[in-house]
């Protein structure tokens, strides 16, 4: 297996940023001319080098026939260029994540949700610019981890690299995904789970929520559990009722 071409989730979500801030660049484009600039892998510390000019003069080389900007005004390729050095990334649309340990939420699942702004349920599986990644029990609901997608869309396949960013939740929520990536997801151990109309994240996850004390069947499999349909089928079973 080949090498990372993003050094870090650090890196991959400074490319990402900036590439939203470049008119909506393709993510896999910018990756691309960095590259070729910059060379493999790309680390935090060569990111903080570039300069306006650089920026400039990658927007207008060879990558720009894979989706690349010409003629971005100063101030854009500025604002792109201090995303990149790491500079407001903190500030950015991302929800502030909440401090998790392994075991603390007993009886918990974990849920990605494909997501584009903010805490939200707005994205397709294989376009979202990262994935939400929430611990949801009966009495909480904790997002502990955001997953930018800019490394996964660097590698040959892109699902498979995508499922792999996930492949510690047992669901995931998408607004959309296509028939070969979600072979690809469900391989990698996790559900996907279609929420066409979007909307808050959490609001998805409420539902959710509510459905963990008595889980229908699917839900039960997932979570290792019996369900509450099959929990009183047996106990029929017992008591003559279902017969």
């Amino acid at each position: 297996m080949s090498a990372s071409p993003i050094a870090s989730r650090e890196a991959a979500l400074r490319i990402a940023l900036a590439a939203r801030a470049l008119d909506g660049l393709d993510v896999k484009a910018l990756v691309g001319a960095l590259l070729e600039k910059l060379e493999p892998p790309l680390t935090e510390a060569k990111l903080a080098k570039l300069t306006v000019e650089d920026l400039r003069a990658i927007l207008a080389g060879d990558f720009a026939e894979q989706g690349c900007h010409v003629g971005v005004d100063n101030e854009t390729l500025k604002e792109a260029v201090r995303l990149l050095w790491g500079q407001g990334v903190e500030h950015a649309d991302f929800p502030v994540v909440e401090a998790y340990t392994d075991g603390d939420m007993p009886g918990s699942i974990r849920v990605a949700v494909a997501a584009n702004r903010g805490e939200n349920l707005d994205g397709h599986f294989g376009s979202c610019d990262r994935f939400l990644i929430y611990q949801v029990g009966q009495e909480a609901i904790r997002l502990i981890d955001v997953r930018s997608t800019a490394e996964a869309d660097g590698a040959e396949d892109k699902n498979a690299s995508r499922s792999a960013l996930i492949n510690d939740c047992q669901l995931v929520y998408v607004q959309s995904i296509g028939g070969p990536a979600a072979a690809k997801v469900v391989r990698a151990g996790v559900h996907p789970v279609k929420k066409p109309t979007g909307g808050p994240a959490r609001e998805a996850l409420v539902e959710l929520q509510g459905r963990l004390a008595s889980p229908p069947p699917w839900l039960a499999q997932i979570m290792g559990v019996r369900s509450a349909s099959l929990a009183r089928f047996e106990e029929g079973i017992e008591t003559g009722e279902a017969l």
